[in-house]
């Protein structure tokens, strides 16, 4: 039950960091909490983080490389990757509307301010949303929903985050401006990756 609580926190604020610009909480809870500080050592050891007043360096360093990096140079959804035609599809047609429709999850276009379901942000929280499921199978002790559960977030990884979010995250990681977004994106790569190990070796059991 740990393993899956870890899960869910680190999914959580992966899906947070990458969805939108950072906020005066989020800066604070990062900075301040040690666990977390632990997944972002070149952000931990930043000179900035002494030198600037918290709300400057959000205003002047850390969103607008946000900007930079999801907005204006990389491009951080699905299908941009996935069809020939390198178009992001915003309809519909999305491969990840179905899973999304079959687990409850629904997209809140308004709050994460994307153009489509497939940004990388919205797939980390799906998986942050059936983690939180798996969790609570497991506090029912209800062993066949926690298997099921177990199963789709293997699916989803391999059917969807590890065909592109890996590319995303290596030019993310290349082009970032700030420890913060070079530390998400080593941090997501690697636990996409061993997450990924982790539940095709639970489903063996």
């Amino acid at each position: 039950m740990q393993q899956t609580q870890a899960r869910v926190n680190i999914y959580a604020l992966l899906s947070r960091v990458l969805l939108q610009e950072l906020d005066l909480e989020l800066l604070k809870t990062i900075k301040n909490d040690e666990n977390i500080l632990e997944f972002f050592p070149t952000f931990k050891e930043w000179q900035a983080l002494k030198d600037f007043d918290e709300q400057k360096l959000i205003d002047e360093i850390i969103n607008p490389d946000f900007v930079n990096l999801s907005v204006l140079h990389l491009i951080p959804y699905e299908t941009f990757y996935t069809r020939d035609d390198q178009m992001v599809e915003t309809g519909g047609a999305n491969p990840v509307t179905d899973m999304y429709s079959a687990y409850d999850f629904m997209v809140d276009f308004e709050v994460a301010r994307t153009v489509s379901s497939d940004h990388i942000g919205i797939e980390l929280e799906f998986m942050h949303h059936l983690a939180t499921a798996e969790l609570k199978a497991l506090q029912a002790d209800d062993q066949k929903a926690v298997s099921e559960l177990k199963g789709v977030q293997k699916e989803f990884l391999n059917k969807h985050l590890l065909q592109w979010a890996p590319m995303y995250l290596i030019n993310l990681k290349y082009e970032a401006r700030t420890p913060l977004y070079y530390d998400a994106a080593d941090l997501a790569l690697e636990f996409i990756l061993s997450d990924n190990e982790y539940l095709i070796e639970e489903l063996k059991k």
